[in-house]
């Protein structure tokens, strides 16, 4: 039903009425016009005629008195439409809007935005993924770090540079964006951290992706080209590719400062913001996921080959790694294209409920890596259980008679590689 505000007219023009908020959405309520000296009161107007009735009408009355005062007659408890539009010139009419009608005078309302149907579920998620996958990246870090340290194995530092990703990720997205900014705060955080956030958030991720990608390329060289991969993978080259990975991810994720929030994002995409998100997609799925098919398909071929050959736990647990890779962030890399150029994430509630769901599966790919490495490892399960108990196994050292093996021999070189 309508509403139907009157506004008193003296000297000096129009007075001003002053309504508190509850007039609109309970019964029958009283306010004052400033300026005229007279109070009003709001109340049912009888079943219409028509559709095009007024749902409620103001009453006035004076609360000036005193000698002299102009009383002006009220207006009838009940008029029609006709009393309404042809009242005296003192008085007028103005619609008000109710919560069942919509007034000229407003701007117009936004737009439904698509519910969110997982309530509660991904900060349940994501506090029990934290809360499980950082202390076991954490171990899995100090045991690959020991590792590395003993052996000089270049697997051995891109495994740890690829934890140290993880738990970049966990810390920065976990919990920094999910928990504490969404659900915590509520977004109620300046918007310079919210984008320095984004970039450290796309940081992470970009190193997590491509230290994969040198882990794959470094078992490629050692399968494909053995007598290459001593000379030129050592503790000390693998460390500065490493760390120029790093500095490459810190770049690549500075453009991200002006990423728009799938979730928030009405309006059309624009320039910038279709080419970030097809940046993401080439930078974090597509070109990762091209090198993981060549690389690992000309590995297991040449495997097929060799059968005596070494190395088979080590390739296994990097077909292990990639495939969880390319498995869990496939669904986020389709809801991102969809949201492009199918539905929005803001108004189609199936594109949010697959982007929930897509994120939640992506991050699960930070907590797994330890669980395979103890699968596929035994050193790895061994030094694991020497960190667990605080007291390291002593290596064996060789004595002074011992002549080294030989250097260059293809095969004996494969089973040197292995975790």
């Amino acid at each position: 039903m309508g509403q139907v505000l009157e506004v008193a007219k003296g000297q000096g023009g129009i007075s001003q009425c002053v309504v508190s908020p509850p007039l609109f959405s309970l019964g029958l309520r009283s306010g004052s016009c400033l300026g005229s000296g007279r109070e009003f009161r709001v109340g049912e107007v009888g079943p219409p005629a028509s559709h095009t009735h007024l749902g409620h009408f103001w009453e006035s009355r004076s609360i000036t008195g005193g000698p002299g005062a102009a009383e002006k007659p009220d207006r009838p408890s009940n008029p029609g439409p006709e009393a309404i539009e042809s009242g005296p010139w003192w008085k007028m009419t103005v619609p008000v809007p109710n919560s069942t009608a919509e007034s000229w005078a407003l701007p117009e309302p936004e737009l439904e935005r698509s519910p969110c149907l997982v309530g509660i579920i991904p900060i349940v998620y994501y506090s029990v993924l934290l809360g499980l996958g950082l202390p076991v990246n954490i171990l899995t870090a100090v045991a690959l770090s020991r590792l590395a340290t003993r052996t000089k194995k270049s697997s051995y530092w891109y495994l740890l540079a690829l934890t140290t990703s993880d738990i970049l990720t966990q810390v920065f997205i976990i919990f920094v964006g999910f928990i504490l900014q969404t659900a915590i705060l509520a977004r109620a955080v300046p918007s310079a951290f919210i984008h320095t956030v984004t970039v450290l958030e796309f940081t992470a991720n970009h190193a997590s992706t491509w230290v994969t990608v040198l882990l794959t390329v470094d078992r490629y060289v050692a399968l494909c080209h053995p007598l290459r991969y001593r000379a030129v993978s050592y503790p000390r080259r693998t460390r500065r590719i490493i760390a120029a990975v790093f500095a490459a991810a810190l770049a690549t994720g500075i453009p991200f400062y002006w990423w728009l929030d799938m979730w928030r994002d009405a309006d059309p995409p624009t320039a910038l913001d279709t080419a970030l998100k097809w940046l993401h997609c080439v930078t974090i799925y597509f070109l990762p996921c091209s090198i993981f098919l060549a690389t690992n398909s000309i590995i297991i071929r040449k495997l097929k080959r060799r059968r005596r050959a070494g190395g088979g736990r080590t390739t296994a647990l990097l077909l292990a790694v990639t495939t969880v890779f390319v498995v869990l962030w496939a669904p986020r890399t389709i809801v991102t294209m969809c949201h492009l150029y199918v539905a929005s994430v803001r108004r189609d509630w199936r594109v949010h409920l697959a982007l929930d769901i897509a994120n939640m599966v992506a991050m699960l790919n930070t907590s797994l890596n330890f669980f395979l490495y103890c699968f596929v490892s035994q050193t790895f399960r061994r030094t694991v259980g020497e960190v667990l108990r605080g007291h390291p196994r002593p290596v064996p050292r060789r004595g002074r008679g011992h002549f080294p093996p030989p250097a260059l021999k293809a095969l004996k070189l494969l089973g040197s590689t292995t975790l």
